[in-house]
């Protein structure tokens, strides 16, 4: 995990910050540690407590968090903060009850901040350990329907001492040697006991229900730059997906076999971009159209001063966009 405590410290008995617990598994949710490690130094250094990050501006906060994806955790992660600091007193509260009530905090979440950062005793199961006990178990019911069964197994095994030293174990065994893919099963601590390994199963577990084809949707985007350099762009809605983001103004992202509206933000000589955006999001892939197009700078919108834009703070899809736009 980004916020990892160092052996010795582990030794002495120091536990990591419910802070840096909350905000990494946050940040961890459908997303890689590899991918997160980064955003998660950069976040911690610039917002060192919670109550740094409720103080922070919407905007600094998604825009820092812009290319990590699942938007809705960003704005979850300010409004948990301010939740902490106004209803805490800026400390998160050791009980798996109150963490619940947090935003943005479901069971797994609440059950890992209980657990790793006050070592209280809940059952913490992420993909990872759910791979480790379905093998464990040799369990076969495919995911989803066998979550209630490995986190009954997971349940059983957690200890009531050091329970948050133990889930960061198994989460680990499931992320290095217990890997979905060749586990490394001679090196493992819990090979004798694994029936899975008994049977030679190991490698065909846990099984998945098969996925639906993503469906594919389409849409316009329209990038104008003023003659003074300015772009024009937008704030998204908080709601829906990249909510409160800032973009590029475009049309709804319509079904292929739909009508594909394609209504301009201003009036001007918009040019299409040979190629397009793709973009896959978690229920559907993205094919957009750039438009592009040079205004006046006395044309009428939200425009951002050039010295002001930064692309990073662009979520993914959007990024793409101003890419093709300056090959």
């Amino acid at each position: 995990m980004p916020w990892r405590v160092p052996p010795a410290d582990k030794q002495a008995g120091v536990r990591p910050d419910a802070y840096a617990v909350w905000m990494s598994e946050i940040m961890l949710q459908q997303t890689t540690v590899a991918a997160v490690t980064a955003y998660f130094q950069r976040f911690i250094a610039r917002w060192p407590t919670v109550a740094d990050l409720a103080a922070a501006e919407d905007a600094e906060v998604m825009g820092e968090w812009a290319g990590l994806g699942y938007y809705a955790r960003a704005r979850n992660l300010l409004k948990c903060a301010r939740a902490v600091v106004a209803d805490h007193g800026g400390a998160f509260p050791a009980d798996h009850a109150a963490l619940l009530k947090l935003p943005g905090i479901g069971p797994y979440t609440a059950a890992a901040i209980a657990s790793i950062a006050f070592d209280l005793r809940h059952t913490v199961v992420d993909g990872n350990v759910e791979r480790v006990m379905a093998r464990m178990f040799d369990e076969h019911t495919p995911l989803p329907a066998a979550k209630p069964i490995l986190t009954a197994h997971a349940e059983r095994l957690t200890p009531d001492k050091r329970p948050g030293d133990y889930a960061q174990a198994v989460m680990d065994l499931g992320a290095t040697i217990c890997s979905p893919k060749n586990p490394a099963c001679g090196i493992c601590p819990w090979r004798d006991p694994c029936r899975a390994r008994d049977k030679g199963t190991a490698p065909e577990l846990p099984k998945k229900t098969p996925k639906k084809a993503k469906p594919v949707r389409h849409g316009t985007v329209y990038l104008a730059q003023r003659s003074d350099g300015a772009w024009l762009l937008e704030t998204r809605p908080d709601s829906g997906l990249l909510g409160g983001m800032l973009g590029w103004p475009g049309s709804d992202w319509v079904d292929a076999s739909g009508p594909r509206p394609t209504k301009p933000p201003l009036d001007a000589d918009w040019v299409k971009l040979p190629g397009e955006v793709r973009h896959t999001f978690t229920h559907f892939h993205l094919l957009l159209d750039v438009m592009v197009a040079e205004v006046h700078e006395t044309a009428t919108g939200t425009f951002l001063p050039r010295d002001q834009f930064r692309p990073s703070d662009l979520p993914t899809v959007m990024r793409k966009a101003f890419d093709l736009a300056q090959k």
